[in-house]
């Protein structure tokens, strides 16, 4: 992954593909935590309660294909089916991941946009005071109003399910897809 201040540094034949830019990903996570996440009680940050239950809904709003059938599977009616670009995401322990969560969330702490808060044996990511700032002014840009229509819709639907629901309705609904795939291998 390339944060896009070092984008001079790559030789002029290079292609850059935007899946691989950090900020494209820090962006769309401070979105989700913005649009899907509740308020904590404590500190009156918006977030989401757990490092599953985030990757699952991130999920959701990357395939909305996926999430369409999850939606039938359930009884919900969505107002539209989004056209959002789908990017990889692998089978992992816990149902799809992105291997690049870890780095993005460090770099999202790093710049002091979101706090990452222990638990008991999980965590609670909530946003700092800058992060919705930034969330905020990022939701003004008529650039991300696919993505944030697809992110009520999730929230709507699945914004109040625990991440351990989340995951075993991945695994029941998208066997072949997702539960069959060997660790480590890339859902299309």
């Amino acid at each position: 992954m390339k944060s896009i201040k070092n984008m001079g540094y790559l030789p002029a034949g290079e292609s850059l593909v935007a899946d691989e830019l950090l900020e494209l990903h820090a962006a769309r996570l401070l979105l989700l935590f913005r649009c899907c996440g509740t308020k904590s009680r404590k500190s009156g940050s918006r977030g989401i309660n757990g490092l599953t239950k985030m990757a699952k809904l991130d999920f959701f709003v990357r395939y909305p294909q996926f999430f369409a059938e999850v939606c039938k599977r359930l009884g919900r009616r969505i107002d539209r089916l989004v056209n959002t670009t789908e990017s990889a995401m692998v089978r992992f322990h816990y149902g799809p991941w992105d291997k690049r969560y870890y780095h993005v969330l460090a770099y999202l702490e790093g710049r002091k946009l979101l706090v990452a808060t222990r638990i008991g044996s999980g965590y609670y990511l909530g946003l700092t005071e800058a992060g919705e700032d930034l969330s905020n002014r990022l939701l003004e840009s008529s650039d991300f109003d696919e993505l944030q229509e697809q992110m009520i819709q999730v929230r709507k639907v699945l914004g109040g399910k625990s991440g351990s629901f989340l995951k075993n309705l991945i695994y029941e609904t998208f066997e072949e897809q997702v539960a069959k795939r060997q660790l480590g291998e890339v859902i299309h």
